[in-house]
């Protein structure tokens, strides 16, 4: 279906009304991820679907894909899946940097049964988890030339027993014969394009996907040590990926950067599916992504070359680019995207500054499948992060775990409902399939965010902190129990707690507080030794651990974070100000739900303190004094 049906009007706040006038029903979506890119490959067969850069260096050598070649991959590929045993309802579990291969075998895990992808960062303890919970048995991964530590890991979980097959990925447009591959008793390891090419590239031979089906688990921080597997249905993902394309920030004409991991929510949808809806091309960055600090180096020149006009990325992406200077062309690009953890307004500012464009702000979490709010360049709204985006309904609720509906404009929790909105966690698998339980999250089909927020009679979401634990590290969520469970393990510490630290790079980071034993000679250095040995994601090593003689409280005996959090925002603020002349006095004090920094200066010391407080993604007053 084309025409204002599929594409309503859809350029200012106001069009919103409108839009959600027709059903989303009658809007005529694809059943499936695979039928909307049966749909592109149908429209635009000769057209460039993918652009893949090797890497970095290599940015002039990409490897490309029509979307006909593209659909003719995914038939193989899923084909092959369905010769391993692959059926509806079955995981494929995928781990690796991003290349060409990884791109269609993440579109045929789909089609032949669902995908979980996998960070290779995650501890073989945690993976094996994964794996037993989303019962994957085939592991799609990367391979010696493309990522040797992820190969590692992949043969270590074969070892163990947890698989019958690996299929290898190599780097994008490797040539030359492949490295030989080892050989475990009872696992079949081959190299995934070797065996994909004597399949039928015309159609898949299985059962195709439902609407209604799983089309993929992704990992996100939860409560408990190992990470949650939030489920997704095609239906989510396609409506999801529609809500995005059918702004009209997006044309036919709009070449999309890729360069985050495809096992984040937001690469998939924004970056790979929500482009196949108007046959856009889609240039995928080298293996590291935005890790690669090559990529900055020829960052521009990219832009200009391939005429770039959307991307998306975090905020530390954004801060980095903020202090690149503009070396080419860059007229192309218009919209690009932030989210997945808040936005310092010294960086949005900084990098309107250097490029002259305005960055569009977005709200979401992958329980919701990955968007839910998006802000409009020409309409701004000075600390949205953006208006709730088409039939997604969202209110908010009170904190103390009535429900009750609070009125509009007042702060509370953000809770979020529609067709995007997840099924449920993966729990387990019984003989009708994964058990889903939304794990509290979840009520009369209202998602609980955990974030706290206001939403104005607009629609528009003015986050205000987090009533989850959570550490977001430059859009990496981290479960604090990762960190707490790894310092418990020293024998002289008596009690640990987690929490997040404000960070100009990344948002924030985490640092750890704990208790010692009586008598404890462990040093704060000692612990943090500790802490990197044993924490399983090396992104959640704890920054610092600091010796309290005891941990704050509750009334009624429970951890009181709020209080570490502004402790450690007090500790922060205090070693980026101590230099600055004129400042008397930084408290960081608790207001509600949120950590409010309060610092009296002099008048002289007004323009320093703000040029680095607005670095930081918190909420701060000045208070000049005499």
């Amino acid at each position: 279906m084309t025409g204002p049906l599929l594409w309503p009007d859809y350029a200012t706040p106001t069009d919103l009304a409108a839009i959600e006038a027709v059903p989303l029903e009658a809007r005529g979506l694809p059943e499936s991820t695979y039928a909307l890119l049966a749909r592109a490959a149908t429209r635009w067969p000769d057209r460039t679907a993918v652009t893949v850069l090797p890497d970095a260096a290599r940015w002039r050598e990409p490897l490309r894909r029509t979307f006909a070649e593209l659909l003719a991959d995914v038939h193989r590929y899923a084909n092959l899946l369905h010769d391993l045993g692959v059926r509806r309802g079955g995981a494929v579990a995928l781990m690796s940097p991003n290349c060409a291969e990884l791109i269609t075998a993440t579109l045929a895990a789909q089609l032949a049964g669902l995908a979980a992808p996998l960070a290779g960062s995650l501890s073989r303890q945690h993976l094996a988890e994964l794996l037993r919970r989303s019962g994957a048995r085939v592991l799609v991964t990367a391979g010696p030339e493309l990522a040797p530590d992820v190969w590692d890991t992949a043969q270590a979980l074969a070892r163990d027993g947890l698989l019958d097959a690996i299929l290898v990925l190599r780097p994008t447009g490797a040539t030359g014969a492949p490295e030989p591959l080892p050989v475990v008793d009872g696992v079949r390891i081959s190299y995934l394009g070797e065996l994909a090419a004597a399949m039928d590239p015309s159609a898949f031979t299985g059962e195709l996907p439902r609407s209604a089906d799983l089309a993929a688990m992704f990992h996100t921080g939860g409560t408990t040590g190992t990470p949650k597997l939030a489920a997704h249905t095609h239906a989510n993902e396609v409506t999801d990926a529609w809500m995005l394309a059918a702004g009209n920030l997006f044309d036919q004409e709009t070449v999309v950067l890729a360069a985050l991991p495809l096992f984040h929510v937001n690469a998939l949808v924004v970056t790979l599916l929500a482009p196949l809806f108007k046959g856009q091309t889609v240039v995928w960055a080298g293996p590291l992504g935005y890790r690669e600090p090559a990529l900055f180096g020829a960052f521009w020149k990219i832009v200009e070359h391939y005429r770039i006009a959307a991307m998306s990325a975090v905020p530390t992406v954004y801060a980095v680019l903020a202090q690149s200077p503009v070396d080419a062309d860059i007229s192309s690009l218009r919209f690009p995207m932030v989210g997945a953890s808040p936005l310092p307004a010294a960086v949005r500012d900084n990098f309107r500054a250097n490029t002259g464009i305005t960055l569009v702000e977005g709200y979401g979490l992958t329980e919701a499948t990955c968007a839910s709010a998006r802000t409009f360049p020409d309409v701004p709204r000075p600390g949205s992060v953006g208006q709730r985006l088409p039939y997604q309904r969202m209110r908010v609720v009170a904190v103390d775990g009535t429900w009750d509906e609070l009125p509009v404009g007042e702060k509370g929790i953000l809770a979020i409902s529609g067709p995007t909105v997840f099924p449920g966690y993966v729990t387990d698998r019984d003989e009708h399939g994964h058990v889903l339980d939304g794990l509290g999250k979840l009520v009369d089909g209202w998602l609980d965010t955990g974030d706290l927020a206001r939403v104005d009679e607009e629609g528009f979401v003015y986050l205000a902190g987090r009533a989850k634990d959570l550490v977001i590290r430059g859009g990496h969520n981290i479960d604090p129990a990762t960190i707490e469970d790894a310092l418990l393990t020293h024998p002289q510490v008596t009690a640990a707690s987690a929490v997040g630290r404000p960070d100009v790079h990344a948002g924030e980071v985490p640092v750890a507080y704990v208790t010692l034993a009586s008598g404890a000679t462990v040093t704060e250095e000692e612990l943090g030794a500790w802490a990197r040995e044993r924490v399983p994601d090396r992104a959640a090593v704890p920054r610092t651990v600091t010796v309290l003689d005891e941990l704050p409280v509750t009334a009624v005996g429970k951890l009181y974070k709020l209080g570490l959090r502004a402790d450690a925002a007090h500790r922060e603020l205090r070693a980026a100000l101590d230099e600055v002349a004129g400042v008397h006095d930084i408290e960081a004090t608790i207001e509600g739900s949120s950590i409010v920094a309060t610092v009296k200066i002099s008048t002289s010391a007004e323009d320093a303190v703000k040029a680095i407080l607005g670095r930081y993604a918190i909420e701060w007053r000045l208070v000049v004094v005499s």
